[in-house]
């Protein structure tokens, strides 16, 4: 089977010849870029062309290089602006936090404060912060911070697809799709109560879901407006390319949801069904849904709102156990992760026990397709590459 027929089969719940592996396919199943240069001098690999495209959380493209070595079978279709509104498409040399080179978008240009902290600039608006020895920015700026009323959300841009980025997705989706053998995933986003975290900030937008409903529903409303226009143009212009449509929200904390039940069916589940239905009225793309932490009693309704792939499915959180989650939703969802818990196990556990959880994981949610090995969200920058490894090398051999 080429990359891209392995992930169709698993994805229609059939036993692909061999098991499917993402290896930074998404920005939730990706590697920072420090870890990533560490584990391509670990093995033996150059450095010099690694491109930071997630600027928020500094992910690391992968190569063709390092998708062989892993048995990677996805690519990912980003956005033109993953990050703060920059452009990718031109490249310029940087040096990331331990020394090592880096591309970085030509445009990226952060301003470094004397007590070492960077900080992204939108003309005298400070947008984005990592303070000094962090690994990551943090978004300080929302612009819907002070709004009160429908008419203060009806100044608000919500962004529509730019000319520049039609002309990106066209030829980027044709070049991935003619060019090579992988599945490809289209970044789409399309987040609801994390679009309202990042427009209100997290503490208001959650007061507003419980004073001000009207106002939410209101926002929440312009806003899935403005995706389905967006989704539109999206679909027309990648067609048939793409086959995985990624949309994302988290709805779950490392031990409970973050917001009810209820609360969740009155505001964003009709929400996502329109999202989500108009994808699969116009495209062939499946629907991939991340969602961190325990979301187990949400599971039905996002099934029933036509999610077919959940993502990083956090193993360590309550009732998100593999077992439980393969035998009640094994044959109606893909599992695109869960492999490896990346708090407790592949940082701190010994790299023989790195295999046998791997394994273990990988016996549970593998037989009758329906899963994609990926380790539970990000590799983050302190992880040592022999540990990556012994976590990647545990899914090769068990594939075969």
């Amino acid at each position: 089977m080429t990359h891209r027929e392995r992930i169709l089969c698993t994805l229609n719940h059939e036993e692909p010849d061999k098991m499917a592996i993402d290896f930074g396919g998404m920005r939730s199943t990706g590697i920072t870029a420090v870890a990533y240069n560490n584990l391509r001098k670990y093995l033996g690999l150059p450095v010099e062309n690694t491109r930071v495209y997630d600027l928020f959380q500094q992910l690391a493209e992968p190569e063709l290089d390092i998708l062989d070595r892993f048995g990677g079978d996805v690519l990912q279709l980003h956005r033109y602006c993953p990050s703060f509104g920059i452009p990718i498409d031109r490249w310029r040399p940087d040096k990331l936090s331990d020394g090592s080179p880096c591309l970085v978008p030509q445009d990226f240009h952060p301003v470094e404060r004397d007590d070492g902290a960077l900080e992204v600039m939108d003309g005298d608006k400070v947008i984005a912060r990592m303070p000094g020895g962090g690994y990551w920015f943090d978004q300080v700026y929302h612009p819907l911070a002070g709004a009160k009323s429908p008419k203060d959300i009806d100044a608000h841009d919500f962004g529509l697809i730019s000319d520049a980025e039609q002309e990106y997705l066209d030829r980027e989706s044709k070049r991935l799709f003619e060019e090579t053998d992988f599945a490809i995933l289209g970044e789409f986003g399309g987040n609801l109560l994390e679009g309202g975290h990042a427009d209100f900030g997290y503490q208001r937008f959650m007061e507003l879901l419980v004073i001000e409903p009207d106002l939410v529903e209101y926002y929440l409303d312009k806003m899935v407006e403005n995706y389905l226009k967006n989704l539109k143009t999206y679909l027309e212009l990648v067609g048939d390319r793409v086959q995985i449509i990624q949309f994302g929200d988290d709805l779950g904390t490392q031990e409970a949801l973050q917001i009810s039940p209820r609360m969740y069916k009155q505001f964003f589940k009709p929400r996502h069904e329109k999202l989500f239905r108009f994808v699969k009225e116009n495209s062939k793309a499946a629907v991939f849904f991340h969602s961190c932490g325990e979301i187990y009693e949400l599971i039905p309704d996002l099934i029933e709102v036509g999610v077919e792939i959940l993502n990083p499915v956090q193993i360590s959180a309550p009732k998100m156990q593999p077992e439980k989650l393969k035998k009640e939703f094994g044959d109606k969802l893909t599992f695109w992760g869960g492999g490896c818990d990346t708090q407790s196990v592949l940082p701190y556990a010994g790299l023989d026990e790195i295999k046998k959880h791997v394994a273990e994981n990988i016996r549970i949610f593998s037989p009758g397709g329906g899963f994609v090995f990926n380790q539970v969200h990000n590799i983050q920058q302190e992880i040592a590459p022999e540990r990556i490894v012994a976590m990647y090398e545990a899914a090769v051999e068990m594939r075969t």
